[in-house]
């Protein structure tokens, strides 16, 4: 029997860093770790990053909770990137290629190559998810097509594709075990979500080989164990659960029923709601699993913001200013921004819009505009793309959602919180933990051992209501034409 005092080491692997927290069972974080990674970008649209730099990273961040020796370890838990693609030798252990991140845009061409021939219903169907390069899906065909050794490797059955989850799992118990988790399989776009089965007809359309895929089990599932000289842990340590980076802070808000949404402020920012059933959107979100134990599935809407939070530092270095604290002091000088809108689609725009070739732009400028402006504008922005999700979540489920989750290193901006709350006309509360994923990863992981964590708590709520409901209006009324402008402008040609 696994004793209270015991803990569990949660590994948060994100892409611009890897973290390790060693959480006791009342959810209280006793110690932490961290290792930076780095990106490479060799052609425009390309992204990757090293494997082996990433299972480093980890090594190094248990290594240097180990080191502490708090006390006995029952178990890991992970939370990961997701949608990044790892593709490597099942012999040697060695990566193919570099790790194809999610942010990676290689396989557009070829992804609108198959909505143009009609795929894209078809695959909604089956996976809840919009044919997209951000999916591992395409990056596999990808990796088929043209690194050299892949399909000689399939023949032999050597071959292992897998994301972010696998990879680890497969070298921290030495080769032993091939195998991914419900939430992170349900973004592959190669995964029925209904059947919990990879798709055979799915694996044809991306030419992906169904035997270099790993087994989908429950998010806690006990998923193997550690070998021996691994890592600094003793051989024999249970990985007790494996969870999606977005879903696993889901579950660490506490997020157990329909009615909330929870909002990562990140470089991009994804929501997620959870559902009572599997739920196809009709109003640009991705249908998606939370996660999968002994209670069975818990289906979820998500929407994903391609440029979030990374607005303000970069209309912080427009404007000239020392960095994101300075927009939003900037900000907070003027009571309003002047009428001035800007829509920060600098990579296109995500969700519930989906335009790839949108610009960004600001509007609204008269010779009164002053940078404070556009400073303000830029926090509102923040906001109103949030807000735009969230709305499109409650059309989908059919009914009002109560209020919003916070986290992320924006989510700390007291000035932005309350201004999204004063947009959504909904509650924020803001967890008190920055790590909130890997705690939620460590929750579900105490919970495999049988033992319930604590309700997580929150630092605080933000209650909307500062903002007058006439300037709420008009603040949203502005944007949707803004919007309505990237998504559709005025031709040039004569």
């Amino acid at each position: 029997m696994v004793e209270r005092q015991s803990f569990v080491i949660a590994i948060d692997q994100g892409t611009t860093n890897t973290k390790a927290v060693l959480v006791d069972a009342s959810g209280k974080v006793v110690s932490k770790a961290s290792a930076s990674l780095t990106s490479s970008y060799p052609r425009p649209g390309w992204a990757e990053q090293s494997a082996n730099d990433i299972w480093d990273s980890v090594r190094s961040v248990i290594s240097e909770i180990v080191v502490g020796g708090h006390g006995p370890i029952a178990g890991i838990a992970i939370s990961n990137q997701r949608e990044t693609l790892v593709v490597w030798d099942a012999e040697t252990g060695e990566p193919l290629a570099p790790a194809i991140l999610w942010q990676c845009r290689r396989t557009a061409a070829a992804c609108q190559s198959l909505i143009d021939a009609g795929h894209d219903p078809d695959v909604v169907d089956v996976t809840g998810l919009s044919i997209n390069a951000l999916f591992p899906a395409s990056k596999l065909g990808w990796v088929m097509d043209h690194v050299a050794s892949a399909r000689d490797l399939a023949a032999q059955g050597r071959l292992r594709a897998g994301t972010v989850d696998s990879w680890l799992l497969f070298k921290m118990t030495g080769g032993s075990v091939f195998a991914t988790d419900h939430s992170n399989a349900s973004r592959t776009m190669l995964f029925d979500t209904a059947r919990l089965a990879w798709s055979p007809e799915l694996c044809d359309l991306f030419h992906v080989p169904m035997s270099a895929l790993p087994q989908a089990r429950p998010s806690n599932s006990h998923f193997g164990e550690t070998a021996l000289d691994a890592t600094a842990l003793p051989g024999g340590t249970p990985i007790l659960t494996m969870m999606g980076d977005s879903h696993a802070a889901l579950y660490g808000h506490g997020v157990r029923r329909p009615g909330l949404v929870k909002a990562t402020y990140g470089t991009g920012s994804s929501l997620m709601t959870l559902t009572d059933r599997r739920v196809l959107s009709g109003h640009g979100l991705s249908s998606t699993i939370a996660w999968s134990d002994d209670r069975g599935v818990a289906y979820a809407l998500e929407g994903n913001i391609t440029v979030s939070a990374q607005a303000i530092a970069f209309a912080a270095t427009m404007l000239g200013l020392a960095g994101p604290a300075a927009l939003s002091d900037l900000a907070q000088s003027v009571p309003d921004s002047g009428k001035v809108v800007f829509v920060p689609a600098l990579a296109g725009l995500g969700a519930p819009h989906w335009t790839d070739a949108a610009t960004g732009t600001i509007s609204g400028m008269t010779h009164a505009t002053a940078p404070a402006h556009i400073a303000r504008a830029t926090m509102e922005a923040v906001a109103l793309q949030i807000a735009d999700v969230f709305n499109a979540m409650q059309k989908d489920v059919g009914a009002d959602l109560s209020g919003l989750m916070a986290d992320g290193g924006a989510s700390t901006n007291d000035f932005l919180m309350q201004l999204q709350a004063d947009i959504l006309d909904r509650p924020v509360l803001r967890g008190d933990q920055p790590e909130v994923g890997a705690l939620g990863a460590a929750a579900m992981a105490f919970r495999a051992l049988g033992i319930t964590a604590p309700e997580p708590s929150h630092a605080r709520t933000f209650a909307p209501g500062t903002m007058p409901a006439e300037v709420r209006a008009d603040v949203l009324t502005r944007w949707h034409e803004a919007i309505a402008r990237v998504k559709s402008p005025v031709s040039t040609k004569g």
